[in-house]
């Protein structure tokens, strides 16, 4: 019997359908996905294959047509759009291709803003900004604004805000989509720290080098799961070292 305080997510016949008659889609098609807490989860598929679907169900930002969602033990499903809305406020950290920070606010100001709206007093906020920061390697640059920063630094400030809330649950939308290959890697070696840490993470790429950090990779294909693969030891710290390899000075 699985032990089911271990499982941060649990899906059971998830399906969601697109459309209707010949334009129909089944985004989804009654899959079944559990995920351990700790575990790097990255889903691989074609465009179209219910990737982003999968990952906006769990996250709470649509409702499926049929099937359950469990976010550690909790039946999502049945919480209202605000419950929905505190639920990613406070135990889900959302990561996407865009960063989505607020141009007139530094990298410590953007961190903080969502806790201060949460009612955490301003210092404490500040404080755990900070700390956030310091765990992506980008104390020095709390005072800048975006436009200062490079797209990499702000994908990690972007990161350092959704992981101030101490999510049980990090939830990536192709995050090195707007990267160049350097800055690419770099996040990844982030977030495969972070996961060392403790951090789970459910994570949607098209780079299968990027996929190959993770601890296990999910294939969908016309909403179906048509690989779910664990990488083995050996496989990880060799996908993992290729990353951390030295780049020479072009």
């Amino acid at each position: 019997m699985t032990d089911s305080s271990r499982i941060a997510v649990e899906i059971r016949g998830l399906r969601k359908t697109f459309g209707s008659g010949v334009t129909r889609v089944d985004a989804l098609a009654g899959m079944d996905l559990d995920i351990p807490v700790g575990q790097f989860v990255a889903v691989m598929g074609p465009s179209g294959s219910g990737k982003s679907t999968l990952l906006h169900l769990v996250a709470g930002l649509d409702r499926p047509d049929a099937g359950g969602i469990r976010v550690s033990g909790q039946d999502i499903l049945t919480l209202s759009d605000d419950e929905l809305t505190l639920l990613r406020r406070r135990r889900l950290g959302l990561v996407f291709q865009a960063f989505n920070l607020l141009d007139a606010l530094t990298a410590t100001e953007n961190i903080s803003l969502p806790l201060v709206v949460d009612g955490v007093p301003e210092r404490d906020a500040q404080r755990r900004a900070e700390r956030a920061l310091e765990r992506v390697g980008l104390v020095q640059r709390g005072q800048h604004l975006p436009k200062e920063m490079s797209g990499g630094e702000q994908q990690r400030v972007a990161i350092a805000r959704a992981l101030a809330i101490e999510p049980m649950l990090l939830l990536a939308d192709e995050p090195t989509g707007n990267l160049d290959t350097h800055n690419g890697d770099q996040v990844m070696q982030l977030l495969r720290q972070v996961v060392n840490e403790g951090q789970t993470i459910l994570m949607v790429t098209h780079n299968p080098s990027h996929a190959a950090v993770a601890d296990r990779i999910v294939t969908l294909r016309d909403g179906h799961i048509i690989h779910d693969r664990l990488l083995g030891d050996e496989r990880a710290r060799v996908a993992h070292s290729a990353l951390e390899t030295p780049r020479a000075e072009s």
